[in-house]
């Protein structure tokens, strides 16, 4: 019997952390965007959907301020015509959707959600080499939208597919890049233990208690802010959120990679940006924002005066943290226009790529000194191959997009 407790704590993690909070929090994410871009738009938005008690005789319905729309958005899915055209390839045209959902679930299972319950941590899995697990299993998902693009034997689709390909294997380096200062500086890969840190001696983007006030981490403080900018607009170009929409943009491609598709096919793929979005935000908020941590030292007097329960706590800032992140991801969507895909692609090979780099050697040499492993001389010599690195960098980067530019604007010959 005791040898099932393990396998009954991690069931409870499973279920708890995937089916009573991940997808719930999905469901009105889409609730929050239709109402928040109401009140962008000076509209009401769906506020009606609720308990329909006139189908039982009573005289009105309660509205609970259309807060089961989400219910009756996927009853509807489920309820839809699963219409599969003949043209398509059947077999990867019914796999791409998965692609799609499963891997965005599967990365929040190292996610910290809080800080222990009844000396349990409240993470699924506490890998040892939680971001690059993330990031492995989150670069599936290209799978899923370029095979729904090429299964569904259309020309919108696969231009779709295509997009989204090439975008998110642009913005994986940038994403991948900006994320080793941060690593560098912790030395440790599990995100419990980074999260812990910042607790402790205060989050990445606000080292205001504890060792967070030493020169290094003050010196440290600029190269992270970057590391903060470039990692987060990534993260809109991963999630295809807008203003990086293009695989899905409706004034060009009709619909995109999903052009074809219906009923819950379509919605695991709607479903599956939303998690995408979800796993974004809490990856944001654990590496930059100190994850549960309610911060300012308040977390030792958390644990000393709720012992057991203190994790609930933590996982109520965790989320709370959480939604603010997914409402600033709303924001965005609704407030910045489409790029163009000439655009897109400059920003994150001619711009962030190039920062990316250096800013890794300038969180390099900024360790490096404050440990008293360089002497002036070498600071100096330092600091000018840095600036000669990033001077030749952007000098070759704008000179490729200049040549790439010139060449498509010569007509060809006949």
């Amino acid at each position: 019997m005791e040898s099932l407790i393990p396998i009954i704590i991690i069931l409870a993690k499973v279920i708890g952390i995937t089916f009573v909070l991940t997808l719930p929090i999905i469901a009105y994410s889409v609730y929050a965007e239709r109402r928040f871009a109401a009140v962008i738009q000076d509209r009401v938005g769906p506020n009606r959907t609720g308990i329909p008690l006139t189908i039982f005789g009573f005289k009105k319905d309660i509205s609970f301020f259309g807060l089961l729309q989400p219910l009756a958005d996927g009853l509807k899915f489920i309820l839809k015509e699963d219409f599969v055209p003949s043209h398509v390839n059947k077999f990867f045209f019914w796999l791409a959707p998965a692609l799609t959902m499963v891997p965005a679930l599967v990365t929040l299972s190292v996610v910290p959600f809080g800080s222990t319950l009844f000396g349990e941590k409240l993470v699924i899995a506490d890998a040892s080499v939680g971001p690059l697990l993330i990031f492995a299993i989150a670069s599936l998902s290209v799978y899923g939208i370029t095979i729904a693009g090429w299964a569904s034997n259309n020309k919108y689709s696969f231009f779709g597919g295509v997009r989204s390909c090439a975008q998110m294997i642009s913005y994986e380096i940038a994403l991948g890049l900006s994320v080793i200062p941060v690593l560098m500086h912790f030395g440790d890969l599990n995100l419990s233990n980074i999260v812990a840190e910042q607790a402790k001696n205060g989050w990445l983007i606000l080292p205001l208690w504890g060792e967070g006030l030493t020169t290094e981490r003050m010196l440290l403080w600029i190269p992270m802010i970057i590391s903060f900018f470039i990692f987060t607009i990534s993260i809109f170009a991963e999630t295809n959120r807008m203003p990086f929409d293009l695989p899905e943009c409706e004034t060009e491609l009709v619909g995109g990679y999903h052009t074809e598709y219906s009923s819950m096919k379509f919605a695991l793929f709607f479903l599956g940006e939303y998690a995408a979005m979800i796993v974004g935000s809490a990856l944001i908020v654990t590496l930059f924002l100190g994850g549960w941590s309610i911060g300012f030292g308040a977390d030792a007097w958390v644990f000393e005066t709720f012992g057991d329960w203190a994790g609930l706590i933590h996982l109520g800032v965790f989320l709370a943290k959480l939604v603010a992140f997914i409402l600033f991801f709303i924001l965005i969507r609704w407030t910045v226009p489409r790029f163009r895909y000439d655009q897109l692609m400059k920003l994150g090979w001619v711009v962030f790529f190039e920062a990316a780099l250096i800013n890794i050697l300038i969180a390099a040499l900024i360790m490096t000194y404050n440990r008293g492993q360089l002497s002036n001389i070498e600071l100096a010599g330092a600091t000018a191959g840095v600036v000669i690195f990033s001077v030749v960098m952007f000098y070759i980067a704008k000179s490729l997009d200049r040549m790439l530019a010139s060449d498509a604007e010569t007509p060809a010959k006949s």
